[in-house]
């Protein structure tokens, strides 16, 4: 997702050229010429994208200052930048402690203006990942946490709230990647458990002689290096949440001693002379079809039964490719956060190739593929070049993925060159000379962006969508033509 910046400035020039400065760095903008204009705009749909403010303090009718307090009381998380044209230490300090991101004198340098704006994107994409990793600690992360809104991923979420609002065993069925132990951890802190131990186990990594002891803990002496008591992980998960990844990889013996568990609720401690009573909440998965683990005589069938109360199916990320953008999104601001980096998305002809990828590794893939992108990234919006492990896939789309070009304005398509006079083609739509105005209604001559952006729209429609050509007849390339539609909003729509 592109992220929108908001300038409020009363000054007219002021803002046109932050504007430059912001649009220049690939960040649409947003404009308001007093406080209560701003105020509005972030209340309204739009305000949605703003994911940045740049506020003047000096301004007629609501100031600076009292526009901040305004918008930190229903967006407390959006960072704002402050800029004046007198500031004392008295101006900077009430700023900050309002919630004030970064604070500059203007005129500031373009360089200082997007330094301030990426230090406060990062930011609050690190404070985000902070909190999120705290409720994860404290055993409080919700379906709100699950990133998504395919209708297979928000079925999901309406089984895991309702089995969030009892006790019931859950077994999580899905294939590796999926987001199982997100899913867990969400049903755990939507429940009356949340803040409360959650106990997680790889039923699959424990070597098969410490699985008793691990589960179910031991006491000292009680085998050849017991040289302590062990509780085990149910009685650390006591009052709490135990999570039971890759269950159908527990030996036969321990299959018997988890069915006692579930039955009387008390677990036996190797060497104990009594059995200790637990309260626990289990939740497991598997990668496995227990079914027919069942048939094959490799799972007991009464543990089956005890574990698939209420089953929940976590769908391949293939079956919800609706998902993979706001995936990548929220891995791109991670990892830009943690690696110091400014990648602001990806370009539209690489997403649709990522969209239609079949992802055998799943999320889990996906995550470990942006993470190597945005860390091999050498411009803004991630292209072919910076996703070497799937050349295969750009090739059968017609992407070429050889090393980077030196400058995309200039090379994106070298062997194409523009006429001097494209022809013009009826498309029943009015004379594309009167779609394109140089000057306002007022005279003045219009911006270059908004030039550029007719005149972008009326190629798409004239050559009815068909990219290649539009970007033959701009004399650009296809990636930076790519790169244009989104920094302008534009949609293309071929003819059928």
């Amino acid at each position: 997702m592109v992220k929108t910046i908001l300038i409020v400035d009363d000054d007219p020039t002021q803002r046109r050229l932050m504007r430059a400065v912001c649009e220049k760095a690939g960040y649409p903008v947003l404009q308001a010429d007093n406080g209560e204009n701003a105020l509005s705009l972030l209340q309204s749909q739009q305000g949605a994208d703003i994911a940045l403010i740049m506020l003047d303090l000096r301004m007629p009718g609501l100031g600076g200052m009292e526009t901040l307090k305004r918008a930190k009381s229903f967006r407390e998380d959006l960072p704002v930048i402050v800029l004046t044209a007198q500031g004392g230490i008295d101006t900077v300090v009430e700023a900050m402690q309002l919630g004030a991101a970064d604070f500059f004198v203007k005129p500031a340098s373009p360089e200082r203006v997007i330094v301030s704006i990426q230090n406060a994107l990062n930011i609050t994409t690190l404070k985000g990942e902070v909190s999120r990793l705290k409720r994860k600690r404290d055993g409080a992360l919700g379906f709100k946490d699950l990133v998504g809104d395919s209708t297979a991923l928000r079925h999901v979420m309406r089984l895991g709230e309702r089995a969030a609002a009892s006790n019931i065993p859950i077994l999580i069925g899905g294939e590796s990647g999926t987001g199982k132990e997100m899913v867990a951890r969400a049903i755990q802190g939507s429940s009356d458990r949340a803040g409360r131990p959650f106990i997680t186990v790889n039923c699959g990594a424990i070597p098969a002689n410490l699985v008793e002891s691990i589960l179910f803990g031991h006491e000292k002496g009680s085998f050849t290096g017991a040289a302590a008591k062990h509780i085990g992980k149910f009685q650390e998960a006591d009052g709490g949440t135990i999570f039971l990844d890759e269950v159908g990889e527990l030996p036969a013996d321990m299959q018997v001693k988890l069915l006692r568990v579930l039955q009387e609720g008390e677990v036996d401690p190797i060497g104990s002379k009594r059995p200790v009573k637990v309260d626990v909440r289990l939740i497991s998965a598997t990668n496995r079809e227990l079914s027919e683990e069942v048939k094959n005589g490799n799972f007991r069938e009464d543990l089956f039964y005890r574990l698939n109360v209420f089953p929940i199916e976590i769908p391949a990320l293939r079956d919800r490719r609706e998902d993979v953008p706001a995936l990548i999104d929220h891995f791109i601001q991670r990892y830009n956060a943690e690696e110091r980096r400014d990648v602001r998305g990806v370009r539209l002809e690489v997403m649709d190739v990522l969209k239609s990828f079949a992802w055998p590794g799943n999320v889990r893939q996906l995550e470990n593929t942006i993470f190597r992108a945005v860390v091999l990234a050498e411009s803004p919006y991630l292209c072919a070049e910076d996703f070497p492990l799937l050349a295969d896939a750009f090739a059968e789309a017609g992407i070429e993925s050889g090393p980077p070009m030196l400058d995309d304005d200039e090379f994106d398509c070298p062997d194409k060159k523009p006429d001097a006079r494209p022809e013009q083609q009826s498309t029943g739509r009015g004379d594309p000379q009167d779609r394109v105005a140089i000057f306002d209604r007022e005279g003045q001559l219009r911006s270059l962006q908004e030039i550029e952006k007719d005149l972008i729209q009326v190629a798409i429609e004239t050559y009815e969508g068909k990219m290649s050509e539009v970007a033959r007849r701009l004399g650009m390339g296809r990636s930076t033509l790519y790169r244009k539609l989104r920094e302008h909003d534009l949609e293309v729509k071929r003819a059928s």
